[in-house]
């Protein structure tokens, strides 16, 4: 029995311990409780489960069993699940079997459960811990004054009087889409998104998605995956959507990114072995890390070098109808400004401790994120709602592209490599693994 288990998970486990009948456990058995739970935990928290296209049965159950269960109640079943699963783990390394990297990645999806659990309880966290809980990677939290020669440099591009923050507001506001050119526009880049990951990765047959321009959203674009190799996909349009977010929103909601990996995972995975734990998504988990980072590097992916560039200003500027601008000067202004993500970390550490409150936080998001005040308050908005979440797409871009691009691999070796990641049980530790030379 593991050590330091609680008393009310040690009697949960020892119930636990065999199979009907007094057979052996078997991560099969493992994942059946582990989909029954995860659905109960996410009956006390709306927005829990990002997706699930599981029996529905089981969710019938767990509705039914939220009702009996309290959260300490639920900890211990957490508790003692992981403490089952991790008799099926070891501490390899990846390329261990398929089946041992499942029983690790159930190891740590419970992990993150479990600190959910503790956050829903009332416990109080600091950011860096949080999000060491609940996505497996420990962030850094840089001085925000470290910004500041990135500041200088950002500066040059956009000379001028005023706020940098305003003088960059007012440049990317010409790259504004009107509102009726947003739907054709996003069409056009998904499609080319798509194109792009088919020539390199087969997605099952009749995958597809529906596209909804909502508002009142404290995010961006959201993909709320359906099953059956089908999602949603919405796009905000509280504020104006600017050009070069067709481009990005496509790859990441579409293709490569969220479709794309949830269809994966339920084809190879789900309906390829019948691993039915990943018919359920938590979202506060380390399966995020691996979705939002790889996601965010899809784009890269996608349309390396100046492809961007090129794709954006000869075809979607046209639809858009906003020709004639400097497209090269726009999107080298946000790859430079893609340095300062981490900076985010710091003020969200800092406004969710409540060292500052909401106008400081406003202010340091202008200052180092080079926003809008609008832009600011959405910002500030999704770290209210989401907290440490939003370390996924920043580190979780990072260490997704040192994965891929290790040993100074060539495009066919990065979209290989991708699949398998898109395809397969996947921890933040893989990541690593692979940054540093394993495959």
């Amino acid at each position: 029995m593991r050590k330091g288990l609680s008393v009310l998970a040690a009697l949960a486990l020892g119930a636990c311990a065999t199979g009907p009948g007094g057979q052996s456990d078997t991560l099969d058995a493992i994942a059946d409780d582990y989909l029954l739970l995860q659905l109960t935990i996410g009956e006390k928290e709306e927005g829990y489960i990002d997706a699930y296209y599981g029996p529905e049965d089981v969710r019938t159950r767990a509705v039914a069993e939220a009702a009996g269960q309290t959260l300490p109640m639920l900890a211990a079943r957490t508790e003692a699940l992981e403490a089952r699963a991790a008799q099926f783990a070891d501490d390899g390394v990846p390329g261990d079997s398929l089946e041992e990297r499942r029983a690790r990645f159930l190891v740590a999806q419970l992990t993150a459960a479990g600190t959910r659990l503790r956050m829903m309880q009332g416990e109080t966290l600091s950011f860096a811990d949080e999000a060491e809980g609940l996505f497996g990677v420990r962030p850094e939290l840089p001085p925000l004054e470290s910004f500041d020669p990135l500041l200088a440099q950002i500066e040059r591009l956009v000379p001028g009087e005023g706020p940098l923050w305003q003088r960059i507001d007012t440049f990317q506001k010409r790259f504004d889409m009107p509102a009726d050119r947003v739907r054709p526009v996003m069409d056009a880049a998904i499609a080319e998104c798509k194109r792009r990951t088919l020539e390199h990765i087969a997605l099952p047959e009749g995958e597809s998605f529906t596209l909804a321009l909502v508002t009142d959203k404290p995010w961006s674009g959201y993909n709320y995956y359906q099953g059956g190799y089908h999602s949603k996909i919405e796009v905000n349009t509280d504020l104006p959507v600017r050009l070069d977010r067709a481009i990005d929103l496509g790859c990441h909601e579409g293709y490569p990114g969220h479709h794309a990996f949830n269809s994966l995972l339920e084809r190879e995975l789900v309906n390829g072995r019948g691993w039915q734990e990943f018919s359920v998504y938590p979202l506060y988990s380390p399966q995020s890390l691996i979705a939002e980072g790889s996601a965010n590097y899809g784009i890269d992916l996608a349309f390396p070098g100046e492809e961007d560039v090129a794709f954006t200003r000869d075809v979607l500027a046209p639809i858009a109808g906003l020709e004639d601008l400097d497209v090269e000067r726009y999107i080298a202004l946000r790859d430079a400004m893609q340095d300062l993500g981490p900076a985010r970390y710091t003020i969200a550490s800092r406004y969710l401790a409540g060292e500052i409150d909401v106008a400081r936080a406003t202010e340091l998001l202008q200052r180092y994120q080079l926003v809008s005040p609008e832009r600011a308050k959405q910002s500030l908005d999704f770290i209210d709602t989401y907290r440490s979440y939003i370390i996924n797409y920043g580190l979780g871009r990072d260490m997704v592209q040192a994965a891929i691009e290790a040993g100074d691999a060539d495009e066919d070796e990065r979209w290989e490599r991708m699949e398998r990641l898109l395809s397969e049980p996947a921890l933040p530790r893989d990541l690593v693994a692979m940054a540093g030379g394993a495959d």
